[in-house]
Order: C-alpha cells, then structure tokens, then sequence
C-alpha cells in the first residue's frame, strides 16, 4: 500500500493568505505554496479580478488546491 504524497504547505495558512487576498494584497497563498508566476499575476491583477481569488478559495476549502509540485495542499 503506497502513501499519497502530500504538500509540507498546511491548508489553514493558504486559506488566511487567500482571504487576506481579498484585503488588496492578492496572490499571497500563491506565493506561500511556490507558485510565484501566477503568484505576481494575481498581485499585479487583483487575483484576477477576484475571480481567480474566489476559484482558489473553493479549491482550498474542498482540498483540491495544490502546491508548485503539484501535491495537495490538505494538511491543517
């Protein structure tokens, strides 16, 4: 039986970083899980207009979200 490999990134930080998003300071989660392109465009775009910050929101709260290696972010 083989474990699934999870991200070293707790769920519970991403998600205050995401919210935090919605504060003006877009893209932190993004960052914070080594996602840093997509990271800047969220920053320079307002998590794309908000849309890209709710889209992140619902995948991190449904533990669909994944880190830059493409893990799960599902630790709390």
């Amino acid at each position: 039986m083989s474990m699934m490999q999870v991200s070293d990134k707790t769920r519970t930080l991403s998600l205050v970083f995401c919210i935090v998003g919605f504060l003006g300071i877009g893209g932190l989660h993004r960052f914070y899980v080594g996602k840093v392109w997509t990271g800047l465009l969220y920053l320079m775009t307002g998590g794309l207009f908000g849309i890209g910050t709710i889209v992140d929101l619902i995948k991190i709260s449904t533990n669909t979200f994944t880190d830059a290696l493409g893990y799960p972010v599902t630790k709390n």
